[in-house]
């Protein structure tokens, strides 16, 4: 007869997903895992196969539920100029207020594995092109409402609002001038006529 699992699946994909978050791919060793998960070796092995395998496992759980997160906060502001502005500084607000500055798990695995890794490499930019979906939903919307101009093409600025929120991430790490951020910010939402 199995066994039945004595473990919250979800709860220690969490886990990982935090700690893998947190240090990297590469700094997370298995102990560092199993100490954080509450599990031992053979329950990860398992459960999720090796830690590239559980590693992929997290980064696809966070990939979704930023995705809809985002989706949800920029449909929530009926003005989508606010939406937008609101989401950025959001964005810069959280690594401001935080104690380490994590980023984003997305990006931060685009540049650790992806360059050495077709499948991270495939996993990161599928995100990109995701959120570049809900991003030029939220366009078309303001295009339909009459807020945007007509003439704006949605697919390529919301690609553009895309590289601008992967460039802020990747900066935000070194903690510049909030002002430098924040102008930034404001130059950016300029696409958005």
């Amino acid at each position: 007869m199995a066994r039945t699992r004595e473990f919250d699946e979800e709860k220690v994909l969490d886990a990982a997903m935090q700690l893998f978050w947190e240090k990297g791919y590469e700094a997370t060793s298995l102990s560092d895992l199993t100490s954080r998960m509450g599990i031992q070796r053979p329950s990860i092995y398992s459960t999720f196969g090796d830690k590239k395998e559980l590693f992929e496992a997290a980064l696809r759980r966070y990939t979704m539920s930023r995705a809809s997160e985002i989706r949800t906060k920029l449909q929530k502001t009926p003005s989508v100029k606010e939406a937008f502005r609101h989401f950025f500084k959001e964005v810069a607000d959280e690594e401001y207020t935080e104690g380490l500055s994590r980023g984003c798990f997305c990006i931060n695995t685009m540049v650790e594995l992806a360059p050495h890794d077709e499948k991270f490499e495939i996993l990161t930019r599928e995100h990109q092109m995701y959120l570049s979906v809900i991003f030029q939903e939220t366009i078309d919307r303001g295009i339909q409402s009459g807020e945007l101009d007509s003439s704006i093409d949605a697919k390529a600025t919301a690609q553009a609002l895309i590289v601008s929120l992967i460039g802020l991430t990747v900066i935000l790490k070194s903690r510049p001038n909030r002002s430098f951020v924040d102008n930034s910010i404001e130059v950016t939402l300029t696409l958005l006529k």
